[in-house]
């Protein structure tokens, strides 16, 4: 059984233009959000401590994107750029966020489709950042890191399959994937990861 959808509307060339085009920023941003996505990871264990079934696997999600942070941190390093001052906020994710439902059990819910389909759309924006790299080093890092945000797109749905009903948890994936489709529509293109 498949784990995730497909993204509804691909990303435009506008966008890897502007990425291409201003590729330090691009790292910058990277960068805060794979700190972003480890601490979304542990937030979810600190607020779901009950949900002991998934905490494994979303401690080494946490770590994972904590090793994705360092990584992109050592190509900043050679190319002599300094983190973020702080760390703004996502518009992608808060617009998302934003829709979430209030209810505890919803909201749970829709935390880990919300991930599933933000790793789903960072896979397809790293896949494409990897076929525009003429850098070989760095070609291959986004690459297997294109690997690992689609493999994290199944996990969070793997991990909400544990608790909601299988037609309830695609159901409502659907309504994610066109509301991510309607955002990502409105955002700004600029040389960031959403």
């Amino acid at each position: 059984m498949k784990l995730n959808l497909d993204i509804k509307v691909p990303s435009k060339q506008a966008w890897l233009d502007a990425v291409m085009a201003d590729f330090d920023s691009f790292l910058k941003d990277h960068a805060d959000c794979e700190r972003k996505a480890s601490s979304m990871a542990m937030s979810l264990v600190a607020k779901y401590p009950n949900r002991v079934e998934i905490i494994p696997e979303l401690i080494a999600t946490g770590v994972e994107e904590l090793e994705h942070f360092r990584d992109v941190y050592a190509i900043m390093e050679k190319r002599g750029l300094q983190l973020n001052h702080s760390i703004g906020g996502d518009p992608y994710v808060q617009a998302l966020v934003k829709k979430c439902h209030s209810g505890v059990t919803e909201r749970f819910l829709d935390r880990l489709l919300i991930a599933s389909v933000v790793e789903t759309r960072g896979a397809e924006r790293f896949r494409m950042v990897a076929d525009a790299l003429e850098d070989p080093e760095l070609k291959r890092f986004y690459k297997l890191l294109w690997a690992s945000e689609a493999k994290h797109g199944h996990i969070f749905v793997k991990m909400a399959l544990h608790y909601f009903e299988e037609d309830h948890v695609y159901d409502r994936l659907r309504y994610w994937i066109d509301v991510e489709s309607d955002v990502l529509e409105g955002l700004e293109i600029r040389s960031a990861l959403h």
